[in-house]
This record gives C-alpha cells, sequence and structure tokens, in this order.
C-alpha cells in the first residue's frame, strides 16, 4: 500500500507543476493586455479550473488509464518511472520557462516505462496515434479559429469607437479567460486522475472494475488549481508578452478559440495539449496583422520544445525504469 500512496503523492506533484507551466496559458493574454494584474489573473483562473471538475465528465481521464498503455502489462514500476520521467522534464521546462506540453510529458513518460518493459506490444497504437494526431491539429485548429474569428469580430466592430471597442473586450477577456480555464481544468487535470486510478485498479483497490472515484476526481483538480495558484511567471512572460503582442481584442479572440478547441477534445476523451493549442491561437491572432507581427524566433524555440517533449520524458522514464527494478533486484 506504501507504494500506491508514494505513487499518488508523485502524481499530484505533477499536477501541481502541470499547474505552474500548463495552467499558467490560461493567464498568459489577460496579463499582457494588463484587463488583471497576474495576482488577479491566477486567482481567477485557479478558481475555473476547479470549477471545471463539477461540469465535464471523465473522458480523458478513462483514455489515459486504459487507451494509450495495456493495462494488463502495468505494474507500480511502471507507473511510477512514468510518473518520475514526466516530473523531471516538467520541473526542469519550467524552471527555464519552456511551455512545453505537459499533457505530452505523461503521456511520453507512461509509454516510455511501458516500452521498457513490455516492448511494442505494452502500447496500443490506436491509442497513441490519436494523441500523435492532435500534435499537430491542436495548434492548427486554434491557429485558423482565432484567425477565423478575428476576422469576423474586426468586420462586426469595424465602424465603432476603438476606445468603446478595446473596453468592451477587456470586459470580456474576463469571460475568455474563464472559458479557457474552464477548458484547460477539464483536459488537463484529467491525466493525471488517469494515472492515479490505474495505480489504484492495479494494486486491487478498485477491485475488478476500472471506474473513476470521486475523491481523485476532487484531490486532481484541487492540485491543479493550486499550481495555477502559486503561478509559473517565466511561462506567463514567454507566451503572453514574447510571442506577439496582444490587445484585449486579441486576447479574447485567442482565449476563445483554444477553450473551445480543447472543450471539443475533452468531450471527445482526446487529451490534447493546452499549451500547443493557446500558442496556435496567439500566433493565429498575431498573423491577422501580418507575419511579421508574430515573433518567430520565439515560437520556433517552443516548437522545439513541444517535439522533444514525448521522446524525453520517454527517455527520463526508461532511466527511471531500469535504476528502479535494479535497485529492487539487489535489495
Amino acid at each position: 500500500m506504501e507504494i500506491v500512496i508514494l505513487i499518488i503523492v508523485l502524481a499530484l506533484v505533477f499536477d501541481f507543476y502541470n499547474g505552474m507551466n500548463d495552467a499558467a496559458n490560461s493567464i498568459a493574454t489577460i496579463v499582457s493586455t494588463r484587463v488583471l494584474t497576474p495576482l488577479q489573473a491566477v486567482i481567477w483562473a485557479a478558481s475555473f479550473n476547479f470549477i471545471a471538475a463539477f461540469i465535464f465528465g471523465v473522458h480523458v481521464a478513462t483514455t489515459i488509464g486504459t487507451g494509450i498503455v495495456d493495462v494488463n502489462i502495468v505494474d507500480n514500476f511502471v507507473i511510477l518511472s512514468g510518473l518520475v520521467g514526466a516530473i523531471l522534464l516538467t520541473a526542469t521546462a519550467t524552471h527555464l520557462g519552456l511551455p512545453i506540453s505537459v499533457s505530452h510529458a505523461i503521456i511520453g513518460g507512461y509509454g516510455g516505462a511501458a516500452l521498457i518493459k513490455a516492448g511494442i506490444g505494452g502500447l496500443i497504437i490506436s491509442g497513441y496515434s490519436k494523441v500523435l494526431i492532435f500534435i499537430f491539429l491542436a495548434p492548427i485548429i486554434g491557429m485558423i479559429m482565432a484567425l477565423v474569428f478575428s476576422i469576423i469580430t474586426m468586420w462586426l466592430v469595424k465602424d465603432m469607437n476603438p476606445r468603446k471597442v478595446d473596453k468592451h473586450f477587456r470586459n470580456l477577456q474576463l469571460v475568455s479567460a474563464a472559458i479557457y480555464s474552464l477548458s484547460h481544468g477539464s483536459n488537463d487535470a484529467q491525466k493525471t486522475i488517469g494515472i492515479i486510478t490505474v495505480a489504484l485498479f492495479t494494486n486491487g483497490v478498485l477491485g475488478s472494475t476500472f471506474y473513476i472515484p470521486v475523491w481523485v476526481v476532487i484531490l486532481s483538480y484541487g492540485f491543479i488549481a493550486l499550481g495555477t495558484l502559486i503561478g509559473g511567471w517565466k511561462v506567463i512572460k514567454t507566451l503572453g508578452m514574447r510571442v506577439t503582442k496582444l490587445t484585449p481584442f486579441g486576447g479574447f479572440s485567442a482565449e476563445t478559440s483554444a477553450g473551445l478547441t480543447i472543450i471539443w477534445a475533452t468531450l471527445l476523451g482526446v487529451p490534447v495539449s493546452t499549451t500547443h493549442t493557446i500558442t496556435g491561437s496567439i500566433i493565429g491572432v498575431g498573423a491577422i496583422k501580418g507575419f511579421s507581427a508574430v515573433r518567430w524566433g520565439v515560437a520556433r524555440n517552443i516548437l522545439w520544445a513541444w517535439v522533444l517533449t514525448i521522446p524525453l520524458s520517454a527517455i527520463f522514464a526508461m532511466g527511471t525504469y531500469e535504476l528502479v527494478t535494479l535497485f529492487v533486484s539487489l535489495f
């Protein structure tokens, strides 16, 4: 039972780092447009991260728990190693201010640990294929939606006084930030829920049926909200102020487009990257002014962080699995 408690603690640590790294995306735009101060923004985002627990189902958690790794080969070492791999990569990225995909860190770590134990047969290829497809689809959909949304909205307000437009969108950005925070909580907290639940199932705590306990849901959403509350300030600065200069109108368009894209994926049970989606949306908004408005050097660095997330977390997890099994064999 001690190992189960350790896994739960590590999963919640991962959830907390998720809040610091990924949930910071919920407030990057609203801070960069000066609608809220950083402190006000993190409180706003954390609240809606937690509220999401009572609105959306657990489709993504079920996918993580039973849809990407064959549950029959899963043991405590696989889960533990997957978590450690994801935590090491996420903590490093947060320290460096790189907005990696925390979603893909856990998927890469969990898959890497399963791969080192059971080979390719330990993975559910259809589940991994779906995730890999959405690595490319999520930012593209977010970018296109933000671009189209911006064009339509600009046409609707073209005859209005610019100051009034700015004032209206400052108020509306509170709504769009809430939508995005809800979507983030609905998708990202469920990754932790899935990992904790598969640990409980593997150790016989749930009996013979895989189901999601309510206390796991509440605990996971609580820790991701706590991570948001403490905040990942370096990541906020990278996304909100360095990728492109945003106005309240642009922030509203980016958050709304990204939020709706993520909610759609959540309802499909797909564990998408919220970082990919919001960054794609921010680029889409910047591109409305011309592609020169987007700081492509920063965007390129972020892209490299995305590409390397799954293989690096998998490598960290594989190394951890080898060390853990070696240690156990010696004692």
